[in-house]
């Protein structure tokens, strides 16, 4: 069954959510390693939202979070209002580019190759005024 929450769209929920996001890892029996994976995919598209999606452009909103637990998977959806951004289309960093030091290295994109590198799937799209950013981890068979 589909669980909804909401959050209002600035920094001070990111501790909520990344608390949510850990309870809900907990009920779908992950471990550790890939809850923490989780939290910080989702973390950081949820940074993105508020920060670029709804200050940078003057928005006062909420965002949703959709999750759902099945036997093979728990699956996250942040939703929010804001322009559409794929985060998918952006050219994210190769193995030149992450052996670089910082300061050498192109501002951007890290946080989101951590993220779809970090989940099992990552998804986008814009559905219904709607951007929707998909997180499935799977949940290991014992």
């Amino acid at each position: 069954m589909m669980e909804s929450k909401s959050f209002p769209g600035n920094v001070d929920s990111l501790d909520s959510l990344r608390e949510y996001v850990g309870e809900r890892a907990q009920q779908a029996g992950l471990a550790k390693k890939p809850t923490y994976a989780l939290k910080l995919a989702v973390d950081e598209i949820a940074t993105n939202i508020i920060l670029y999606g709804y200050q940078e452009a003057g928005l006062v909103a909420d965002f949703t979070v959709l999750s759902e637990i099945t036997e093979q998977a728990l699956m996250v959806i942040l939703e929010d209002i804001a322009a559409p951004f794929d985060p998918l289309a952006r050219e994210l960093p190769d193995s030149g580019d992450l052996t670089k030091s910082l300061e050498d290295r192109e501002i951007g994109g890290l946080g989101i190759y951590l993220t779809i590198n970090g989940v099992d799937e990552f998804s986008y799209e814009y559905l219904n005024g709607k951007n929707r950013n998909k997180f499935v981890m799977k949940i290991a068979s014992t």
